[in-house]
């Protein structure tokens, strides 16, 4: 975690401009719809584990935000997120503190995932919700991400990406169901920008993926 957070914070600025670029905006767009869909009934204050420099802590509304990269986070403070320096693993607040947890292209970095979900999972209130959005390894957009990361890439060198199915057993073992999902980027991945729209579905080749997850109401059997 201490090599992800140092790379961070050498390139935070860098990380941050890209999403001016042309291809960063069309597929941030894209990408913030995709989470828009699965925000619908959920209550604040928000959380997100992972908040990096705030591009989507801001647009989403999310009040809070926690990462270990100092850099990362004075992005985020100046876009008006109230952020700790913290680690997903250990997260500086009480139990059920938020409405919904966000961990938004964070997993893929993180050391130990069952502990950031079961910290995820704390902080939520009991009718609380926890939306996960990942690079989905099992597309174009994975494959290109996982060949940045054979190349060496200064930040994708650190990540492991996800498939859809191992996602689902993660949040089952977590104990916690998922109840809705978003599929996006479902293209083959262009060369420019595009438009495209968001299914309210899992779509298993989708470059982009959110489930939105809740606790396991007592005596209720969790099918994942």
């Amino acid at each position: 975690m201490k090599n992800v957070m140092k790379t961070f914070d050498a390139y935070a600025e860098q990380y941050d401009s890209w999403f001016d670029s042309p291809e960063g905006k069309a597929l941030f767009d894209i990408e913030v719809n995709a989470i828009k869909t699965l925000m619908k009934d959920i209550h604040r204050p928000f959380l997100e584990i992972g908040v990096g420099t705030g591009r989507f802590a801001e647009k989403l509304g999310i009040g809070f935000g926690v990462d270990p990269s100092p850099a990362a986070l004075s992005f985020a403070l100046k876009r008006g997120i109230i952020t700790r320096k913290a680690e997903g693993e250990k997260l500086p607040y009480q139990d059920k503190s938020f409405g919904a947890v966000f961990l938004l292209f964070t997993l893929c970095f993180v050391k130990d995932v069952s502990k950031v979900l079961s910290e995820a999972k704390r902080v939520l209130k009991e009718d609380g919700r926890l939306i996960i959005g990942i690079i989905n390894r099992d597309s174009v957009l994975g494959r290109l991400y996982m060949k940045k990361k054979a190349e060496g890439h200064p930040i994708y060198k650190h990540a492991h990406f996800y498939r859809v199915n191992e996602l689902a057993k993660l949040i089952v073992k977590a104990g916690m169901t998922a109840e809705a999902y978003s599929s996006a980027l479902c293209r083959t991945f262009p060369a420019r920008p595009f438009k495209e729209d968001v299914h309210s579905c899992i779509i298993k080749k989708a470059g982009f993926v959110c489930v939105r997850s809740r606790k396991i109401d007592r005596g209720e059997k969790n099918g994942g």
